[in-house]
């Protein structure tokens, strides 16, 4: 199996040092071993979807956890999520909005196509670690899924 088949947190970020720090973050609680950040939401979508130059990567494998930034290049995170979740295979893989956005509107609109959780980047470093640190936890060692949903 190829490092593209075995992701199972998907990190879809732009900013360079959100991106780092959360991947610290992982790191540091053992949860990095099949992380995979993408910076752009075509890519991401090519990705989840096994299109374009990962047309290759095995369906079958597990992504456990999608954080999925808002704001994008190409296509914006709303659009991902619309994607995810109107998609019979994709619609059970956690997605977890992690943004900066604290706009009602963006959290009423994630909320109605579907997302998981919500949560908004803690500007605080240790505060951003923390969050971070918990979700990852709790969607990869507390939360109980369903088996492979992609």
């Amino acid at each position: 199996m190829n490092e593209n088949s075995q992701v199972e947190i998907l990190l879809i970020e732009d900013n360079y040092n959100d991106a780092e720090l959360a991947v610290r973050s992982l790191k540091k609680h053992n949860l990095t071993a099949k992380l995979k950040h993408i910076d752009d939401g075509a890519e991401a979508l090519d990705f989840i979807f096994s299109k374009g130059s990962y047309s290759g990567r095995d369906q079958l494998s597990g992504i456990k956890l999608i954080i999925l930034d808002l704001k994008l290049p190409k296509v914006n995170g709303l659009e991902i999520l619309t994607q995810l979740k109107t998609n019979e295979q994709k619609k059970m893989i956690p997605v977890v909005i992690f943004t900066s956005s604290s706009h009602e509107k963006d959290v009423i609109e994630s909320y109605r196509l579907g997302v998981n959780s919500y949560i908004v980047k803690p500007v605080n470093f240790q505060s951003f670690n923390t969050a971070i640190a918990e979700l990852g936890m709790y969607w990869l060692l507390l939360n109980h899924s369903p088996g492979p949903a992609n």
